[in-house]
């Protein structure tokens, strides 16, 4: 590398979306690391305004082809906050096991085709499957049965159609669900071979000091509902959201950036959750990946082969974010079949929501695969829209990624540019980015810094 130099990986690979990297050097020190998204905007709030209240859920959907339902389910919940109904819990049970399908399919995605070939030495999946054919297989399976719980109960599994505010257009019949227990109890099966082999890669030594922040039910592993909570100590409900988080503009990127109060950058996402959450997974599941030996693999911290045991448990290695999504994986599989085996079809599918008699605000989040998602409308007595805001986990997470990356870069200057290109590309991965799927191969180039 030159004394200053700009390094840049013009179309980021096995990302979601086209997205690209710029990093700025002098001195031996990496002063700037811009994620720049350039995929055009798409508006979607202004979209929303002057459509009827029980639009959202249709039309935020197709934001994203993997995440669909997270788009679904917090727009249901800000709407119906707005208008003063809560579905009973039946309704709510059947979101979360829709939900579930969702978090299948999007963590088996990310974890077989989008990470893995990383810690194998593959450029892609498909070139993975040439030499591991049958680890392939079995994460299609595995997301193919996601795709068929999210068909059952959503309707089809990309863009459901089944939702609606209050509730479901028909609730799916018990044998329907009971039909796919066999393939869900294989799932299972291979998400537990899927901690087991994830936690066995070599992870770079790379811990970070995060901010966290989550959603936390007061029983159960968050994924449709919860209050918000931080590492920092804060403890929010939805209405709460604007006066602590901010939103900004970055001349570098078409996404916003967000930050916690007075600024604080912050991590939201799988390891998040895990962090905040570990006490509401079942022992055995957390102790299928924390190794009691030393390994290369752990969720206690970096990976060093003679590191000690971290007493929280807490991951706070970004490259090592593949075994907290393996857990999660084992998780909802779990959690499916729990929900189906106590299924009984709600009757009616949904309760009505009428348009609030005056103009009206709701706030509604969940959690999706990739981390929390704030949804907030405003809504007139006539049912339209005045105003919407959402915020995607992805956007929450770029100023993290950026100082991720300006550390992690920092150290690996003797690289060649090709070598660390490939190795800033690992680490934006491991968040797994939702900038929707991009098939572009790295165009780096390194100028003279201006």
């Amino acid at each position: 590398m030159t004394h200053g130099s700009r390094v840049r990986v013009g179309a980021l690979s096995r990302v979601e979306g086209e997205g690209g990297l710029e990093l700025v050097t002098e001195n031996g020190m990496v002063t700037e690391a811009r994620l720049d998204i350039y995929e055009p905007p798409r508006f979607f709030e202004a979209l929303l305004r002057g459509r009827q209240y029980t639009e959202p859920p249709d039309i935020t959907a197709r934001i994203c082809g993997i995440c669909p339902v997270a788009y679904q389910m917090s727009a249901c919940a800000a709407i119906e906050d707005a208008c003063q109904v809560t579905v009973p819990e039946p309704i709510a049970a059947l979101r979360r096991l829709l939900y579930c399908g969702e978090w299948i399919e999007s963590h088996a995605l990310h974890i077989y085709l989008l990470h893995a070939p990383d810690f194998l030495g593959f450029a892609s999946g498909i070139e993975m499957a040439r030499s591991y054919p049958g680890v392939v297989r079995r994460g299609l399976r595995i997301k193919k049965a996601g795709n068929e719980l999210m068909t059952a109960v959503g309707g089809r599994s990309v863009h459901p159609v089944n939702v609606r505010v209050g509730g479901f257009y028909r609730a799916p019949s018990s044998g329907s669900l009971r039909a796919l227990v066999p393939e869900l109890t294989w799932a299972r099966s291979a998400a537990i071979e899927t901690v087991r082999w994830v936690s066995g890669f070599d992870f770079p030594v790379f811990e970070r000091k995060y901010t966290f922040a989550a959603l936390r039910h007061p029983s159960v592993y968050p994924i449709t509902d919860g209050s918000l909570v931080t590492s920092t100590g804060l403890c929010l409900e939805p209405r709460d959201y604007d006066e602590h988080f901010t939103e900004f503009q970055v001349p570098h990127s078409t996404a916003l950036h967000s930050v916690l109060d007075s600024g604080v950058t912050y991590l939201t996402g799988p390891m998040a959750r895990f962090a905040l959450n570990r006490d509401r997974l079942p022992g055995w599941m957390t102790g299928l990946a924390c190794l009691d030996g030393p390994g290369p693999a752990r969720l206690d911290g970096p990976a060093r082969p003679d590191g000690p045991a971290r007493p929280d448990g807490v991951c706070r290695n970004p490259f090592a974010s593949i075994v907290v999504r393996a857990v999660e994986l084992l998780y909802a599989c779990d959690e499916a079949l729990r929900l189906i085996s106590a299924y009984l079809p709600p009757d009616p599918p949904y309760v009505p929501v009428p348009a609030p008699a005056d103009q009206a605000c709701g706030y509604g989040w969940s959690e999706a695969p990739r981390g929390l998602l704030y949804h907030r409308y405003l809504i007139n007595p006539d049912g339209s829209v005045a105003d919407a805001k959402i915020t995607p986990p992805t956007s929450q997470n770029q100023r993290a990624i950026e100082s991720d990356l300006r550390d992690f870069a920092s150290s690996r200057l003797l690289l060649s540019e090709h070598e660390l290109g490939h190795e800033c590309e690992r680490l934006v991965r491991s968040f797994d980015p939702c900038i929707s799927c991009a098939t572009h191969f790295l165009d780096l180039r390194v100028r003279p810094h201006d």
